[in-house]
């Protein structure tokens, strides 16, 4: 008997007490990287070439980051990403939850084979030069609905992924809500925008983050797409080629005009590196925890049930 209520007390304890200490692991090997390039961002670029920085700068300095500012095309191609970052976003999802929609209703007939088209479009793609040409022909190459049609070099404007997550959650709303709904007179349309939309809330925000990283982090489709209009340049393109630049010459050519010659020799591509992925980071950390408590929940709503 006793050693029944000591097995009942000591078990419990042992399995939090290794879990808390499992977590603990998880958070520093997850916070380190992000710590480790802050630390590198803010330090003299030739004090990091010496390596033995870990969490806390050794030689402060602000001079990465106005290595990053100093042309000024960052501060337009930042516009101009959050400028496709949320509209991209607001158009993709919209029109990903209306498609979700009609292919989870058991009255459309051509739900199972719209499906399966969406289903191969994950596994084959035509490629860059096809989409290329096909971008050329719409009178799209250096415009800035390019990146809202076809983001991520040619992706496309809706993923089908995100589609059939968006499905599978619709599938485990109340079928009486939608037929409640129509035997009032509800249209479709009043149907989805009045209460599929709103329910699907932890879902919509799930995939919002999704399509909203990748918009904002990618690069290509600038590159590919609208390299020759310097004001549709996005941020992720400009610090890309800034890094470039930087590894190539192995400091800022920027700087000659905007700061003193021995400034130079505390940039390396080391600290520029850091210093342009903590600009591109921040503006998503940002945004992240207000989609936070959503994203875990309709995540697996949205995955498990069919």
């Amino acid at each position: 008997m006793q050693t029944t209520i000591r097995k009942f007390k000591t078990e419990p304890f042992l399995f939090h007490t290794l879990n808390f200490l499992f977590m603990i692991f998880v958070a520093i090997v997850t916070l380190y990287p992000f710590l480790n390039t802050l630390a590198i961002s803010f330090n003299s670029g030739l004090d990091t070439t010496r390596g033995g920085i870990y969490l806390w700068p050794r030689e402060w300095t602000f001079k990465n980051y106005e290595a990053v500012f100093a042309t000024g095309k960052v501060y337009h191609a930042f516009w101009v990403s959050v400028a496709r970052t949320v509209i991209g976003t607001v158009v993709s999802v919209f029109l990903t939850a209306m498609l979700a929609y009609t292919i989870s209703r058991k009255e459309y007939m051509f739900r199972k084979s719209v499906t399966l088209i969406f289903v191969l479009t994950m596994y084959f793609s035509a490629g860059l030069i096809p989409s290329y040409f096909l971008i050329k022909d719409l009178n799209l190459l250096n415009t800035f609905l390019v990146y809202i049609l076809f983001p991520g070099a040619g992706a496309g404007l809706i993923s089908a992924f995100n589609m059939l997550v968006v499905r599978t959650y619709i599938h485990t709303l109340p079928e009486s809500l939608n037929e409640s709904a129509k035997i009032d007179g509800a249209s479709d349309f009043r149907v989805f925008f009045s209460i599929i939309l709103p329910m699907c809330t932890p879902v919509i925000a799930t995939i919002s983050l999704f399509t909203a990283v990748g918009q904002w982090n990618t690069w290509f489709d600038t590159f590919i797409f609208a390299s020759s209009r310097q004001e549709l340049s996005t941020l992720q393109f400009e610090l890309m080629r800034l890094l470039s630049s930087s590894v190539n010459s192995n400091a800022n050519p920027s700087l000659s005009s905007t700061a003193a010659k021995d400034t130079a020799t505390m940039i390396t591509p080391l600290s520029i590196r850091a210093a342009i992925t903590m600009v591109a980071s921040v503006p998503i950390l940002v945004v992240y925890p207000f989609l936070q408590r959503h994203f875990v929940s309709g995540l697996q709503l949205g995955s498990v049930k069919e």
